[in-house]
């Protein structure tokens, strides 16, 4: 499976940033070992459902230190079977819109 989330501290102190939380959240998604990739606005995480979803609340745990509330926003892909899909999802897609720039 993979798992986008976005995790974000609030009930903290009054600052907008966030990028100390997030930096925390990430860290424990990188140290997992699991394949990862993070974008301006999400982290995306692939493996088995139990150890995916384990990475998800170490990682809403640890951004939990930074204020009195977490967000967390979570969409899953779900498909029994298939590994190495963080890339191949991508790679069909840019094949796709080659083809059809061709």
């Amino acid at each position: 499976m993979i798992v986008a989330f976005s995790v974000a501290p609030s009930g903290g102190s009054s600052t907008d940033s966030v990028h100390d939380a997030v930096a925390a959240a990430v860290r424990v998604v990188r140290e997992s070992g699991l394949p990862n990739r993070t974008s301006s606005m999400f982290t995306e995480v692939e493996g088995e459902w139990d150890e995916v979803m384990e990475v998800v609340r170490r990682a809403t745990e640890a951004v939990g230190a930074y204020g009195s509330r977490v967000s967390l926003v979570l969409k899953a892909d779900i498909r029994p079977g298939h590994v190495g899909e963080l890339d191949g999802k991508v790679e069909r897609l840019e094949a796709a819109i080659a083809r059809q720039e061709a």
